[in-house]
């Protein structure tokens, strides 16, 4: 896989799958535009990562789940690195409660952070995809959004909604040479399941036929065979990577 004379946007890229996934498309050539809202020190030290494998990137800020600032950041990527060719949707966070207990605020957080941003982002990016004729668009949903999970229904929801809005698109674009499709990551150690208890890990593992978590890099590694040119004719798929936890 080469993406050299590509630039990739990937959102949420500051840690975690996100980090791994900066990573692994600058080590095939591509010209990367880390995207951190809070964890700027986390970005830094990606980049910084980057530069030392040789690898080419820049670091922009802003909060993808408000439209004039997403519309900013894609700005600021093409102004700096030119049009984007491979944009990665993986900014999210979690707000878990029973849905009893859930507040509106909690609700509406997750639900701007990881769907809204999916739309306010890729249609301020696709439309030099569109003149270019080509373009890898891969959207990062969750096996959650497939199963459920209690106590998640905000998250479930969100990354349901990815499903369908990544169906969708690849109907409307892929004339245009432009593929869409999800990550579906399974059980993967990051910040977001920290919060897993020794003994929710263990029913985790359990119920994992491969017998373990993932790791930040299987996604790396999904991700950028979704963004090369042997993934041509994929689109609207949802590849889960799960070591088979959810089979569909």
């Amino acid at each position: 896989m080469d993406f050299s004379g590509k630039v990739a946007l990937i959102t949420g890229s500051s840690s975690g799958i996100g980090a791994a996934i900066a990573k692994e498309l600058a080590t095939h050539g591509a010209t990367v535009a880390i995207h951190y809202r809070s964890n700027q020190d986390g970005a830094e030290a990606v980049a910084t990562q980057i530069r030392e494998g040789g690898g080419t990137c820049a670091i922009f800020q802003g909060d993808v789940g408000n439209l004039e600032a997403a519309q900013s950041l894609v700005k600021a990527v093409e102004d700096e690195l030119g049009a984007i060719n491979i944009l990665v949707n993986n900014a999210g966070t979690t707000a878990d409660t029973l849905l009893l207990s859930m507040k509106p605020e909690e609700w509406e957080r997750v639900i701007q952070t990881n769907l809204n941003s999916i739309f306010y982002v890729t249609k301020a990016a696709m439309r030099k995809m569109l003149r270019a004729r080509w373009g890898r668009i891969i959207n990062i949903t969750s096996v959650v959004g497939l199963s459920g999970q209690a106590g998640q229904t905000n998250y479930a929801a969100s990354k349901a909604g990815i499903i369908g809005f990544t169906k969708s698109l690849a109907r409307e674009v892929g004339s245009r040479n432009i593929t869409v499709n999800a990550v579906a990551p399974g059980f993967i150690p990051t910040a977001l399941t920290d919060v897993l208890t020794p003994e929710q890990r263990a029913q985790t593992i359990a119920a994992t036929p491969v017998g373990r978590l993932g790791e930040p890099e299987e996604i790396a590694w999904a991700v950028a065979f979704l963004a090369s040119e042997r993934s041509g004719f994929i689109t609207g798929h949802i590849l889960t990577v799960d070591g088979g936890l959810v089979m569909m």
